[in-house]
């Protein structure tokens, strides 16, 4: 074929596919410049021979007959329909195309006009979507599981407490509810706190922060848990200031330290801080089970735990995906090692801070006030949820209101004095709390305190501009719950 016009030969050449032109033969008698680009050849490299050159050697055998199939009756189509195409290039490699016929008529017979794209991208990235949707199911299938088990335990403990006759048995079945619960309530944080990371909700709020502090927090929060197990908790001194997120970096070492008590069945578990010239490396070492070789590239993916001797592994198998997400997230360098039957030691490595005061963490750690009764308004369309908050306030000597909706409680605190409103974020027929908030604050005083709750992280953005209000995320603690019922009303 001789391609003599200038213009047609430029725009061939401009396409940003390789296109090559064969006879009935399958002899290539044109090539654009793009085939370099894509499959290595130089155009001349290819001109006069055959185009089965381009084609892995498993797919020449039955070429021919599609070829001749094609030039029986001539038409513009993709090649191969439904099938993955593959085409070789000059150094052996195999990439995935797409390849489109075009029939071109001329005085010396029919000829094909063939154009190839590379969808190696395209490829890739439905493989990662393949393997991304696999995942997502095993990780709901195993969150299905965990958050089964202890609803079964609660069904079976409410069976048996309604035959319970003395008050010790009662009392043992509470305290195994409470277990469920805290079970549960520990997945649901889990949960949220990787879809968080996932979706980028969560920024951090990088400071100076003394890294005493944190230990003595983890100190506090772990120790009895330690001697639980019978367990020596030891936390070294520490005089370095970490330039991190106070709260992200205590939630990374919280579930280290609750991973190496778990873990541990005699012994210690240690948490120790190491000088760098430029960084603080905080290390929690365990003389616990250990962990074989063979898991050790899988202990940060969900649910994956490690074995537990014939015991059922406790925990949810999330925590350390956790950790890595978090660590990635503030940029600090996650390290394990570990002996199998001697132990682990997990370590992260954050930049050195400068010298914080201490005056403001001894003022925040300073007792809460104590609130002699108040007058709290409740809001929440689902009874159940409304009507525990109200006996746990009661119980605590608060009076209460409660209502389903704005309307609801506006006409409850209507000529009343009112010293707390607890409203749900998301209420029926798409209404807000944040509506709540305006309409009672308007009607009884606009510096009223709030509490709002939400099973959404992602809605804490709404308490920024509304003033005077803390956002608590559920399932909340009743501690928790309280402790913010005492601040706010303290503070008030």
């Amino acid at each position: 074929m001789d391609i003599s016009n200038e213009l047609a030969r430029q725009l061939l050449d401009a396409a940003s596919d390789p296109s090559i032109v064969i006879d009935p033969g399958g002899i290539v008698i044109y090539v654009n410049a793009r085939v370099k680009g894509v499959f290595g050849y130089e155009p001349a490299e290819l001109i006069d021979r055959h185009m089965e050159v381009l084609l892995p050697e498993r797919f020449r055998a039955i070429h021919p007959s599609h070829r001749t199939r094609f030039f029986a009756d001539p038409s513009p189509r993709p090649m191969g329909t439904g099938l993955e195409l593959f085409a070789l290039c000059k150094k052996g490699n195999e990439i995935p195309v797409e390849i489109s016929l075009n029939p071109v008529t001329t005085g010396e017979g029919t000829l094909v006009f063939a154009t190839f794209r590379d969808v190696s991208e395209q490829k890739a990235l439905e493989r990662e979507l393949i393997d991304a949707n696999r995942a997502k199911s095993r990780f709901l299938a195993a969150a299905s599981h965990d958050l089964r088990q202890p609803i079964q335990a609660l069904n079976l403990l409410n069976r048996v407490a309604r035959k319970a006759v003395t008050e010790q048995a009662r009392h043992t079945i509470i305290e195994k509810q409470q277990r469920s619960l805290d079970s549960r309530a520990g997945l649901l944080n889990a949960l949220w706190d990787i879809s968080n990371l996932e979706a980028g909700i969560v920024n951090p709020d990088v400071t100076d922060c003394a890294v005493e502090e944190i230990f003595a927090d983890l100190r506090a929060e772990f120790e009895e848990h330690a001697q639980d197990k019978g367990l020596e908790l030891v936390v070294d001194e520490c005089c370095d200031v970490a330039r991190s997120d106070p709260r992200l970096l205590t939630q990374i070492l919280e579930n280290l330290l609750s991973n190496a008590i778990r873990y541990t069945r005699e012994g210690l578990v240690r948490l120790r801080c190491l000088h760098e010239d430029l960084s603080i490396r905080i290390e929690v070492l365990d003389t616990g089970l250990g962990i074989s070789p063979d898991d050790l590239d899988d202990i940060f993916e969900e649910f994956h735990q490690v074995e537990a001797g014939a015991s059922r592994p406790e925990g949810l198998g999330l925590g350390l995906s956790i950790v890595k997400r978090t660590a990635e997230l503030l940029g600090c360098e996650l390290e394990v090692s570990s002996t199998l039957g001697e132990g682990s030691v997990f370590s992260v490595t954050v930049p050195r801070g400068h010298q914080v005061s201490a005056l403001a963490s001894e003022e925040e750690r300073s007792s809460l006030p104590v609130i002699d009764g108040g007058r709290i308004l409740i809001v929440d369309d689902e009874p159940a949820v409304a009507d525990a908050t109200s006996m746990l306030l009661r119980l605590e000597g608060f009076e209460v209101l409660t209502a389903a909706s704005e309307s609801d409680a506006l006409e409850l605190v209507s000529g009343q004095a009112l010293d707390l409103l607890i409203t749900d974020y998301h209420l029926r027929d798409g209404a807000t709390g944040v509506e709540v908030i305006r309409s009672v604050r308007n009607q009884i005083r606009s510096d009223l305190p709030v509490i709002i709750i939400s099973g959404d992280t992602s809605d804490r953005a709404v308490v920024a501009d509304l003033g005077k209000t803390t956002f608590l995320t559920k399932p909340v603690d009743a501690d928790e719950l309280l402790a913010e019922i005492c601040r706010q009303l303290g503070n008030s």
